[in-house]
């Protein structure tokens, strides 16, 4: 198989650049794959493709930016110049840009690729029906959240004139059957990033780390995290460092230069900036808890995820797709009130202070990562892909033989 993968890709900073990356990486370990043919963002800097050298030929076609009117066009010739045997969208509803239109437009493509002919998957990290439109940042304007709604009622339904769409959550796969009628909605766990060996459990010796990883100021909040730390410093004497690690969501750029002025003040506050993939293992490893100040959710969590895969204990709001996580793939927290600071301070105070509570979460969260690990989810792709490919090969077979009998009766 000639394998297209639609994404962002590191170095890439646009949403869901990290999911493609390691799509990429265990996509090039299948059999089944001769070609990988990455169709991915501009950038300055070079694509990470340290593990090339393993696996099958990969292909680079850096064809599209952020925000460019030009996606749909500059996609579909890469498709057409490349010819791969079958196409996966690494996608969600803002995956080709925050402006409307550019938005908009990138989410047709899965509807061009089923014109074409290409057997396409479609992997949808969110649905709007899940999305809270004001807490995520996208309006407070009830009349603008309808139309938004309106908008992307009518682009989900251009997505899932893929072959298939993929989601990572069982219940996004009830309301898409329920609302839109669909039949091609297969459900397809996020997965775990990397199954490394199993930790120590260990923590460095210094204050213990409490950090926040992701892209900040829409939904992800950081104020909340610094105020709990603070409050547990005011009445106990925990050693602890905040650890603030990631960029700006692209909607709010200078969030974190805003933060970092206004806690200046506040000792042993860290802003790491972004975190190139060889040092998340040690941002996560060295941890005491990772914490998740979200105000709501947006679709599986890949940071919870991450967590797991290193061994993480967390404390996280009890809401959402979190919620679902928690209940479905087995992971393990503390849980808080979402709008509490003295909620937070509670849920990473129990974890700090008992160690070997701190161990066990984080012993949980490895299983559960172990349990679904990136490869097993690539394989599962595979499948769907040979799947669509024998029907669409049975379809094309039936069609000969009923215009070889038309033919026939017609002499």
């Amino acid at each position: 198989m000639k394998l297209a993968i639609v994404t962002a890709y590191p170095p890439s900073k646009v949403t869901l650049t990290e999911y493609g990356y390691y799509l990429v990486k265990h996509f090039r370990l299948q059999n089944q794959v001769e070609e990988l043919v990455l169709i991915c963002d501009h950038t300055e800097g070079a694509k990470d493709l340290a593990f090339e050298e393993e696996g099958c030929k990969i292909t680079v076609k850096e064809c599209w930016s952020f925000n460019s009117y030009k996606n749909i066009y500059s996609v579909g010739k890469a498709i057409s110049e490349t010819k791969p045997d079958a196409v996966l969208f690494n996608l969600q509803f803002l995956k080709f840009g925050d402006k409307k239109v550019p938005a908009a437009l990138g989410l047709l493509l899965p509807y061009i690729c089923k014109l074409k002919g290409i057997p396409t998957i479609s992997l949808l990290h969110n649905i709007l029906e899940q999305v809270d439109l004001e807490n995520a940042g996208f309006t407070e304007n009830k009349i603008l959240q309808k139309i938004y709604n309106f908008i992307g009622t009518t682009l989900t339904k251009f997505v899932l004139a893929s072959d298939m769409v993929a989601v990572t959550i069982s219940k996004y796969v009830t309301i898409l059957e329920n609302k839109y009628k669909a039949e091609n909605i297969a459900l397809v766990p996020h997965g775990a990033f990397e199954t490394p060996p199993e930790p120590t459990y260990n923590l460095p010796k210094g204050p213990k780390q409490i950090m926040a990883f992701g892209k900040f100021g829409t939904y992800k909040k950081v104020e909340i995290l610094i105020d709990a730390v603070e409050k547990i410093r005011s009445r106990s004497d925990e050693d602890m460092e905040i650890v603030i690690a990631g960029t700006d969501s692209p909607n709010t750029p200078g969030y974190l230069d805003a933060v970092a002025q206004k806690y200046k003040d506040v000792k042993n506050l860290r802003f790491t900036g972004y975190v190139a993939e060889e040092d998340v293992p040690k941002i996560f490893g060295d941890c005491a808890v990772t914490v998740f100040p979200y105000t709501s959710t947006t679709g599986s969590s890949g940071v919870l995820h991450q967590a797991g895969s290193y061994g993480c204990a967390v404390a996280l709001p009890d809401l959402g797709d979190l919620s679902t996580l928690i209940e479905e793939e087995g992971y393990k927290g503390e849980f808080f009130d979402a709008d509490s600071s003295e909620s937070l301070a509670n849920a990473i105070e129990n974890i700090i202070s008992n160690d070997a509570y701190r161990r066990a979460l984080g012993m949980a969260n490895y299983r559960a990562a172990c349990s679904l690990p990136m490869s097993q989810i690539t394989e599962m792709y595979l499948d769907h892909f040979n799947k669509i490919s024998k029907k669409k090969y049975k379809g094309s077979n039936e069609l000969m033989v009923e215009k070889k009998t038309v033919l026939h009766f017609e002499k």
